[in-house]
């Protein structure tokens, strides 16, 4: 399977689509059924206790597949999170996000893959996504 988008593409569809979310994001690698992004984590990111928040873990982790499908299907806005579910793992420390998404399945109607969420320079992982999209039917 190729790539129907670049990662610059995806970012300015993004924009186009999700200017609220403009700038939150670095697409840093988008490859066939896979894709690194970055959350460039602000203060509104983070939580009591100095670290980034769980809504922002979960928020990652939704775009950052949501990048590695549009780069798969090409410029379908309307395809949605299905099921998403993060097992936290670790306490990230305050600073960028990086999200490593790996498609398992890309069909018709559903994609399914998992996200492996690390603090910037941190090895260990500090959550991981399960998670699905229902891909709409091409009109």
């Amino acid at each position: 399977m190729e790539l129907k988008m670049s990662a610059a593409e995806v970012e300015n569809f993004l924009e186009e689509v999700y200017p609220q979310m403009a700038g939150r994001f670095a697409v840093e690698e988008l490859s066939a059924m896979q894709a690194r992004v970055r959350l460039k984590v602000t203060d509104a990111d983070l939580r009591p206790g100095g670290t980034v928040s769980g809504p922002s873990m979960f928020t990652l982790a939704d775009c950052a597949f949501y990048i590695a499908v549009l780069g798969m299907i090409g410029k379908q806005a309307m395809t949605v999170t299905t099921n998403c579910s993060i097992d936290f793992m670790r306490k990230p420390i305050p600073g960028d996000l990086i999200a490593e998404v790996v498609l398992h399945k890309l069909g018709r109607v559903l994609a399914v893959g998992d996200v492996l969420m690390r603090s910037e320079g941190v090895e260990a992982p500090v959550a991981r996504a399960s998670v699905t999209y229902s891909i709409p039917p091409v009109r």
